[in-house]
C-alpha cells in the first residue's frame, strides 16, 4: 500500500512557492508604484504586470525543481534548502530580466521593483515553507501521512533505525514491526511489534505497511525474493541496508560491465574533477585570504619579536594526503625552546610532568597551558597563529578545508588511518567549526572521517563561512 503523503507534501510546496512568488512581486509593485511616488521608468499596468509574471511562473518553478527543492534530501535540510532558495530566486529574477530584454517587453515599472521582489520572494517562500512544515508535523502528531515501516532483519542497524524513527512527529516514519530473532531487537518490544518470520509479519500487519527496509539479507535467495516480491506486488517501497555499510560511504558509482551491474566505491568524492575544483578553489580563495591577512601577519610578527626576541615562525611536520609528510608554518605561540616538541617532552622540560595526564584526558587542551606565551595566548584564542599556513595552501601542501593535519605519532590512534589520508589535510574543517575545545579526540576523528566520505564543494564553502563566524566570536577556539 503506497503512502502518498510525500507526493502531497511536494505538491503543497509547489503551490506555496507559486503563491509566494506572485505575492512577493505584488508587494514589490505596490511598494514602488503605489506608495513611492517617484518617477517610473515604464508605466506598466498592474494587471499586465501580474499576467506576464504568472505566465513566466512555470519557468521559475522549473528552476526550483532543477535545484532539487522538491526532493526530500534538500527540503529536509533547512540550511541546504535556504541556500538553494536564494540561488533559485536570483536565477529566476535574472531570467525574467533576460526575457524582458530579449523580447523588448517592459515588465518592471522601476529597477527597484526587482530588488524588492528578490527580497520578498526569499522571505515569503521561507515563511510559507516553514508554515507547511509545521502543518505537516501537526498532521504527523495525529497520525496523518505517517509512513509505516517494517524492518526485516536482526542487526545493530535495526535498533539504530528504530531509535532514529522514534520521534514520529518530526520524521513522519513509524516502525510498525521487526522481523527476526531477539538478539539485537529485543528492546524493540517497547516501540513496536516483533515477529519471528516475514509471513507472520505481513499477516498481522496486512494493509498497514508502506515501506520495507531489510537490514539483513538471508542466506537463502528464496527468502530474500519473498520479501522483494511482496513489496513489488503490493506496491510497497523497498530498501535494504548493506551488511558491510562501511563500503558504501564516500563516492558510489554504478556501471555496467558486460551487462553486469558493478558498484564502484571510492573512499571519497575528491577524485577526478573534484580534486581539480578543490585545488582551483584553494588557489583562488587562498591567494585572496593571504593578501588580506598580510598586514595582520606583519603586526603579529613584530609583537612576537619584541616580546622575547625568538623565532617568529616555526615549521611543524604533519601528515597530509597519501601519508605525505609536509612542513606547515605557524606563528610561534610557545615559549623559547618548546616549539615543535611533543607535549610530553615540553612539560618534562618545564618540570611539569604532572600536567601530562590532565592535558591528554581533557582532549589535548589546558585552560592555562604554561608552554604558551602571552602573545601566543592571544593569537591562539583567535586562531591567528595558523595564518602562515595560507602559504602552505597556495603552495599545495594542504587545503583550506580538510581533516585536521595529523602529527605522525597520532596516526595510529585513527581506526581508519588510510581513509583519513586519502585527502589533503586542511587549515580548517568540521572539528574547528564544531567547537574544537569542546570535542574529544574521538569526536574530532569522527568529524574528519565524515568530511572525507561526504566531501562536496558546497560543503567546503559552508565550512569556510562558518569558520569566520567561529573565529570572530572565538567560540570553541583554543585558549
Amino acid at each position: 500500500m503506497k503512502n502518498s503523503s510525500s507526493l502531497t507534501y511536494n505538491v503543497s510546496l509547489v503551490v506555496s512557492d507559486a503563491i509566494a512568488v506572485i505575492a512577493a512581486f505584488t508587494v514589490a509593485y505596490i511598494l514602488r508604484v503605489s506608495i513611492n511616488h517617484r518617477v517610473l521608468s515604464a508605466h506598466i499596468h498592474a494587471l499586465t504586470y501580474i499576467t506576464i509574471l504568472a505566465s513566466l511562473l512555470p519557468f521559475w518553478l522549473i528552476i526550483f525543481s532543477l535545484l532539487g527543492l522538491y526532493t526530500s534530501r534538500v527540503y529536509e535540510r533547512r540550511f541546504n534548502e535556504a541556500g538553494r532558495l536564494i540561488i533559485g530566486s536570483l536565477v529566476g529574477i535574472l531570467s525574467i530580466i533576460s526575457y524582458s530584454y530579449m523580447f523588448n517587453i517592459p515588465i518592471f515599472p522601476a529597477r527597484l521593483v526587482t530588488i524588492y521582489a528578490f527580497i520578498f520572494v526569499v522571505v515569503f517562500i521561507v515563511m510559507f515553507r516553514t508554515l507547511i512544515r509545521e502543518v505537516r508535523r501537526e498532521l504527523f502528531r495525529y497520525g496523518y501521512g505517517v509512513n509505516n515501516v517494517l524492518l526485516v532483519g536482526d542487526t545493530k542497524a535495526t535498533m539504530r533505525l528504530i531509535e532514529a524513527m522514534r520521534n514520529v512527529d518530526i520524521t513522519g516514519q513509524r516502525v510498525v514491526g521487526v522481523v527476526g530473532g531477539l538478539k539485537h531487537s529485543k528492546r524493540a518490544d517497547n516501540f513496536c511489534k516483533t515477529f519471528t518470520s516475514f509471513d507472520e509479519a505481513v499477516k498481522n500487519l496486512k494493509g498497514k505497511i508502506h515501506s520495507i527496509i531489510q537490514t539483513e539479507l538471508y542466506s537463502e535467495t528464496e527468502q530474500n525474493d519473498e520479501v522483494l516480491n511482496y513489496a513489488q506486488q503490493h506496491h510497497i517501497a523497498y530498501g535494504f541496508v548493506p551488511g558491510n555499510s562501511e563500503l558504501f560511504f564516500g563516492n558510489i558509482e554504478v556501471d555496467l560491465l558486460h551487462s553486469i551491474p558493478i558498484i564502484a566505491v571510492h573512499q571519497t568524492a575528491l577524485i577526478g574533477w573534484g580534486r581539480v575544483v578543490k585545488r582551483l578553489s584553494d588557489l583562488f580563495f587562498g591567494t585572496i585570504l593571504l593578501i588580506v591577512s598580510l598586514p595582520f601577519m606583519f603586526a603579529i610578527a613584530i609583537a612576537i619579536k619584541l616580546t622575547d626576541g625568538g623565532p617568529i615562525v616555526f615549521r611543524h611536520e604533519r601528515l597530509s594526503r597519501f601519508n605525505k609528510r609536509v612542513k606547515v608554518f605557524k606563528f610561534r605561540s610557545h615559549k623559547l625552546g618548546l616549539s615543535g616538541l611533543e607535549p610530553e617532552e615540553a612539560f618534562k622540560k618545564l618540570g611539569r610532568e604532572d600536567l601530562i595526564s590532565e592535558y591528554r584526558t581533557s582532549g589535548d587542551m589546558l585552560p592555562n597551558d604554561p608552554r604558551i606565551t602571552k602573545v601566543g595566548r592571544f593569537i591562539r584564542k583567535y586562531s591567528l597563529d595558523e595564518l602562515p599556513q595560507l602559504f602552505n595552501v597556495v603552495k599545495g601542501d594542504i587545503s583550506l578545508v580538510g581533516p585536521r593535519a595529523l602529527v605522525p605519532y597520532e596516526l595510529n590512534q585513527y581506526a581508519q588511518k588510510n581513509l583519513i589520508l586519502s585527502v589533503k589535510s586542511g587549515l580548517t574543517g568540521l572539528a574547528q567549526i564544531s567547537g574544537v575545545s569542546d570535542l574529544s579526540f574521538e569526536e574530532r576523528r569522527k568529524l574528519d572521517l565524515y568530511y572525507v566520505e561526504n566531501w562536496s564543494f558546497r560543503g567546503d564553502l559552508v565550512i569556510m563561512i562558518k569558520t569566520f563566524w567561529v573565529v570572530l566570536w572565538h567560540k570553541g577556539t583554543r585558549s
